[in-house]
């Protein structure tokens, strides 16, 4: 059940609270919801929105001028469950990262709405840096040869997009087209690629056809790659020479 107005928010998320012994007030110098315990010592604002958006997370960045714990509120809308703003795991993370704490609320037509805290305000990020992916990345950037994309282009055309096994794949396939068909051993010894044999097996592009056990040749398909990137192959042979 989705919910017409952000105001919808404001009373399961004032109950929660109350139910937790703070005292709650709304719309206090412009913080949708000021939450105060008992003794007085914590302070919690809560700022709320229909759906997770840059708005709401850069309100939140700035009531923690004003407030140790800040919390963002938002609707759980059940029947959007692809939208980008239904990534919870990861706008949860994001909030940790920010100090800030999130909240959902589930919206039924014949029971009471359902609060449900992702994050504390202060809760410790949950997805330290992998350094598994890190020595990745740095071997993919150290391992091609140049700047062959375009950055921002993201999935779009993601078949073309030059990375270091598609060059290794072209080197294998400029040694093919160069010297003939070659065993792995023969194709490696050119190219410098010790898993040459490993690439022209999984074929992964069409690009080699096997003419006997242990013998390979350049397919009609990997000729078409080299003139489709005569440059990079161009620019290696020259720094190879």
């Amino acid at each position: 059940m989705a919910i017409a107005k952000e105001t919808e928010l404001y009373g399961p998320v004032k109950s929660y609270f109350e139910q937790r012994g703070y005292t709650v007030r709304s719309e206090v110098l412009h913080c949708d919801l000021v939450a105060v315990s008992p003794d007085g010592n914590e302070t919690i604002i809560a700022e709320m929105k229909k759906t997770f958006n840059l708005a709401l997370l850069l309100q939140g960045v700035e009531r923690l001028r004003i407030a140790d714990k800040v919390v963002l509120a938002v609707e759980r809308n059940r029947k959007k469950a692809g939208a980008h703003n239904q990534r919870f795991g990861d706008l949860a993370e994001l909030c940790r990262m920010l100090g800030l704490g999130l909240m959902t609320v589930t919206f039924y037509k014949t029971k009471a709405p359902v609060v449900e805290v992702l994050c504390e305000p202060g809760d410790m990020p949950l997805r330290g840096r992998r350094p598994a992916r890190q020595r990745r990345l740095l071997m993919e950037f150290k391992e091609r040869s140049g700047d062959y994309n375009v950055g921002g282009s993201g999935g779009k055309g993601a078949g073309s997009r030059m990375t270091a096994y598609r060059e290794k794949a072209l080197r294998c396939a400029w040694a093919l087209h160069t010297y003939g068909p070659l065993s792995p051993a023969k194709a490696s010894a050119h190219i410098g690629y010790k898993r040459t044999g490993e690439m022209m097996r999984h074929n992964y592009y069409g690009w080699f056809e096997k003419v006997e056990r242990g013998l390979y040749r350049l397919a009609p398909e990997g000729e078409a790659a080299l003139s489709q990137y005569a440059e990079i192959v161009e620019n290696w042979v020259r720094a190879k020479a």
